[in-house]
């Protein structure tokens, strides 16, 4: 008898991975799809839009980024709905393929210079696509997941979940330097940065495989065999007063403040350094990269902690934390990047010249001057009368890039702290006949529209009021905000049972 228990755990232990193992990769691979276009945006401003005004091809390049987070909600009422009639293996199937084919087609797009004003119209259109496609994946990925973990590891599961937007912008991260590093820097502006779209269609078969194989979430399908799902998700969910007070609770004391908490410490941290700082490309993917690969394992920390203390204790402390924190680490970040405060090591700069040719086939010649300082910090200033224009590049010391690294990293951590028991939060908050309805659209418009909206209204305020700092208003306004409304609304259902 102690030999079948224990046989019947081990097989448990093994579905459980499985599970994991197949909507973690899916996800993951979403991910990665969806933040190729956030990770490439400088360039992407250069292909898709009009050069004559860099600065405003930049801002509408982080609005089309945007526009995929605003639409995600509208994404996660479709195919919650879906989930909820359907079930959640075969929505996430449709959610994979529709996010896969859009970043393809996105690498196949011409550019401006090429298609003129149908280049942009193409990449909003597709960026849509991935947006409505991402607001259906999340739900149905945490959902299948939860409704597989016994209630005691619910948080801890789930983690494994939250870690794939991460490790999405990791490996969409690592693919750019790799290919970046494996050519020149004029082959990877020309055609290069192409590539890392295209690779995702191989991403994509193998994760279709992986997950065609699952069967259904036990719960979905014995609530289908006995007659119980929902007919109408939508109107349970939102036409309920009591479910619809729910939603708002978990949008505006959980999710909203999650949502900016995660993309400044990412996506506002890698615009911080390319745009503010001057960064140089390859260094500033490094820096982001390393400070993700350490933050990454406290996903798995604080999902099994909230486990034995709760959710809502890890969740609040973190958009607190974070709220408080954030002007001493970017004052900290500008004062490293701020050639103006730093010293030459000699008063004359030198100057490199060569050439190279441009997208019209011409041989253009370019002049950089080279500024070294005492904190071995070096300045390219690059122009060239031909294209005329010119760049500053900021290429910072190793101490400095450590530095650097650890200030990610610190905002990295509070990103663990808000994002890895909210899945598991959302998940206990509503019942399973409207669950992937329920939990989606709060999770979606907290993180696609208050959190997608970051970097935009973020570097809007810098341009506004000439501050480099300025755009951190916005997230330390929306973290406080939910942190007062979390202490006072939300209960702690940690084990509830599903």
């Amino acid at each position: 008898m102690e030999t079948l228990t224990r046989s019947k755990s081990i097989s448990a232990t093994q579905n459980i991975w499985q599970v994991i193992l197949a909507s973690s990769a899916g996800t993951l691979i979403e991910w990665y799809d969806f933040y190729i276009f956030g990770s490439l945006s400088a360039i992407i401003s250069e292909k898709f839009f009009p050069p004559s005004n860099p600065d405003l091809a930049y801002i509408s390049t982080l609005a089309f980024f945007a526009a995929g987070f605003i639409v995600r909600p509208f994404g996660a009422i479709v195919f919650g709905r879906l989930g909820d009639i359907a079930g959640r293996k075969y929505t996430f199937l449709l959610t994979l393929l529709i996010m896969g084919g859009s970043t393809f087609a996105i690498g196949l797009i011409p550019s401006y210079k090429t298609a003129g004003i149908i280049a942009p119209a193409l990449v909003l259109l597709l960026r849509l696509l991935q947006g409505l496609a991402l607001g259906g994946e999340y739900g149905g990925a945490a959902t299948y997941v939860a409704e597989h973990s016994p209630a005691d590891k619910r948080g801890y599961y789930t983690s494994f979940i939250q870690t794939t937007a991460t490790l999405g912008l990791f490996v969409s991260l690592g693919v750019i330097l790799a290919t970046r590093t494996s050519m020149t820097s004029d082959a990877f502006n020309a055609w290069g940065w192409r590539i890392p779209f295209l690779l995702s269609i191989l991403l994509v078969i193998m994760s279709y495989y992986i997950r065609i194989r699952l069967h259904e979430s036990p719960l979905f399908a014995q609530m289908k065999k006995e007659g119980k799902t929902s007919t109408n998700p939508i109107k349970e969910s939102f036409g309920n007063k009591e479910n619809l007070k729910l939603v708002l609770i978990a949008l505006f004391g959980a999710a909203m403040g999650q949502g900016v908490v995660w993309y400044t410490g990412q996506f506002y941290a890698l615009s911080f350094l390319q745009k503010t700082m001057n960064i140089e490309f390859v260094q500033s993917n490094l820096i982001i990269a390393a400070a993700l690969l350490l933050g990454t394992p406290f996903f798995i920390y604080f999902g099994s902690l909230s486990d034995r203390i709760g959710r809502k204790k890890i969740m609040l402390s973190g958009m607190l934390i974070a709220a408080l924190a954030y002007f001493p680490i970017y004052s900290a970040m500008d004062n490293i990047g701020n050639v103006g405060r730093k010293t030459e090591d000699v008063t004359q700069y030198r100057i490199e010249s060569n050439s190279h040719t441009n997208d019209k086939g011409e041989q253009v010649m370019v002049s950089t001057k080279i500024h070294t300082y005492t904190d071995g910090t070096i300045l390219k200033t690059t122009g060239s009368k031909e294209e005329k224009n010119e760049k500053n590049e900021i290429t910072v010391s190793r101490t400095n890039m450590i530095f650097l690294i650890l200030l990610v990293f610190v905002q990295v951590f509070f990103v663990t702290m808000v994002y890895a028991p909210i899945a598991a939060f959302l998940v206990e908050l509503f019942p399973t006949r409207i669950r992937y309805t329920s939990m989606s659209l709060p999770y979606h418009i907290g993180n696609g529209v208050f959190g997608g909206l970051l970097p935009t209204i973020s570097t809007i305020l810098v341009t506004d009021y000439k501050h480099h700092l300025a755009g951190l208003v916005y997230p330390i306004a929306i973290a406080l905000i939910c942190f007062v409304v979390g202490m006072f609304t939300i209960k702690d259902n940690r084990g509830a049972a599903l």
